[in-house]
């Protein structure tokens, strides 16, 4: 399945702080479709590009033409037939990752025996075709113009006059279109992202519809004096917060315990979760029934479930857990 790429590009695993300027747009993806962009022809993604593409010079044949895209990102989420993923595996021993390996030779591989161009058998070609690139900026460039050819696994899949059957294989894909929210979940910042966004521009995903103030407030909520709670915010069912506590770009969970002068900035807090008096959270994940006690300040961490961190603690950048017996 592909998505639209982010409008700040794919995002590489870094500080969930928050702010824009700590994104780094990783590197542009292309990806190759037919002219129904119903199957894939040609996917290459980060360090895999360099300043010339190289793509198989019998699928362009069989294709007639390509559509390059930069604009569409792998959701990394494959439906396999099963007998052909076992082919595969059990062929290519040294294959670990369907993303890098079992997905990138399948596409390469849908014209597996014989080409068969215009009636006359062609061997399949090991040379590649090379394409420059353009920077890697090629959006909907069309690399070759012959768009009334069938389906070129039609075309593949008989040979001379219909008959001696060619063996292939398809390469599907889906685009999920701009209606359609679709999210790539790789890193704590992209974690973030997506709760902000389900009560921002896509608040119809939650259930809830936004206050005047551009937040979302459970009606069993509690607040205390003086405690605010700011635009693209969720402060969940029964939860309780004391007085001169302050929530900005949060999501808070459901029945959580907040005390008096906490500060939650660019956090998610989930479930059952209670926080001591002074606490301040930036830029951090806290699991459900989690306990932080007195004056813990806490900055791009994450704290796993039903951890207690002790009073006074600071930690930054850390990943907190209870040990595995």
């Amino acid at each position: 399945m592909l998505c639209s790429t982010p409008i700040s590009g794919p995002l590489d695993s870094t500080s969930s702080g928050g702010k824009d300027k700590a994104k780094k747009p990783g590197r542009v993806n292309l990806i190759g479709l037919d002219p129904t962009k119903q199957f894939l022809l040609y996917i290459a993604t980060g360090a895999e590009l360099e300043k010339d593409i190289r793509i198989q010079k019998s699928i362009l044949r069989a294709v007639g033409q390509m559509e390059i895209q930069s604009d569409l990102m792998d959701a990394h989420l494959y439906a396999f037939k099963r007998s052909v993923l076992q082919e595969v595996l059990d062929q290519k021993e040294t294959f670990h990752s369907l993303k890098r390996d079992v997905l990138p030779y399948l596409v390469r591989s849908q014209l597996r025996s014989e080409v068969w161009l215009n009636g006359v058998p062609q061997p399949e070609e090991n040379g590649n075709e090379k394409v420059g690139s353009h920077n890697n900026q090629l959006v909907q460039s069309q690399i070759l113009a012959n768009a009334s050819k069938p389906s070129f696994h039609q075309l593949y899949a008989l040979g001379p006059n219909g008959s001696s059957p060619v063996r292939t294989h398809k390469c599907c894909v889906y685009i999920a279109d701009s209606s359609k929210y679709c999210a790539r979940l790789n890193s704590i910042q992209a974690f973030s992202d997506i709760n902000r966004d389900v009560i921002g521009e896509k608040i119809h995903l939650s259930g809830y519809s936004l206050s005047a103030h551009h937040n979302i407030i459970h009606p069993s909520a509690e607040l205390g004096s003086k405690t605010t709670v700011g635009p693209q915010c969720m402060l969940g069912e029964g939860s309780q917060m004391g007085d001169k506590c302050s929530v900005k770009r949060s999501v808070i969970g459901r029945h959580c315990r907040i005390g008096s002068n906490v500060k939650v900035v660019n956090s998610i807090v989930m479930n059952h979760v209670t926080i001591g008096d002074g606490c301040s959270i930036q830029g951090s994940v806290i699991c459900s029934n989690v306990q932080l006690q007195e004056r813990v300040i806490l900055k791009d961490c994450q704290v796993g479930a039903g951890f207690v961190v002790s009073a006074g603690s600071e930690f930054k950048a850390e990943a907190l857990a209870k040990k595995e017996k």
